[in-house]
């Protein structure tokens, strides 16, 4: 059914994502899929760049990456069927180039419950799924 499923994790809200991951692996254990968790992290806006060191996102990136791999490393999935990325920028435009890049056939995304600054601000999982190739799972708390 699905062959690569792609799963955005937020690194500051980890217990969001944990319900898109456990039913990612259920999916991917039952079909074979190949799981990828992508972690998008924003671009500092330029006015914070004279409070901050010079490389500050490559830090953030590196960060990212470790934090990502020991994620993967804990899931119960041969390493040839999970992988992790970071992107840097934009949250939904990335995750959604990322799903194109990788080929994915479903996004399995963690949501809060919504709220009234949701409805009228937007969120990015309500983006994803009107704007993504493939199929979105949404997950609430």
């Amino acid at each position: 059914m699905f062959k690569t499923i792609l799963v955005p994790v937020d690194l500051a809200e980890v217990d969001v994502a944990k319900p898109a991951i456990d039913k990612a692996i259920a999916l991917a254990d039952w079909s074979g899929a190949s799981i990828r968790l992508v972690n998008v992290q924003p671009l500092l806006p330029a006015t914070y760049m004279d409070y901050v060191p010079s490389d500050f996102d490559a830090q953030q990136k590196e960060w990212a990456e470790k934090a990502m791999a020991e994620m993967v490393a804990k899931l119960p999935l041969p390493a040839g069927r999970v992988s992790s990325v970071v992107r840097i920028g934009g949250i939904y435009p990335e995750i959604l180039q990322e799903a194109e890049d990788f080929g994915a056939d479903l996004i399995v995304i963690g949501s809060h419950r919504p709220a009234m600054s949701t409805y009228l601000l937007g969120s990015n999982a309500k983006t994803i799924v009107r704007h993504a190739k493939c199929s979105v799972l949404v997950l609430r708390e």
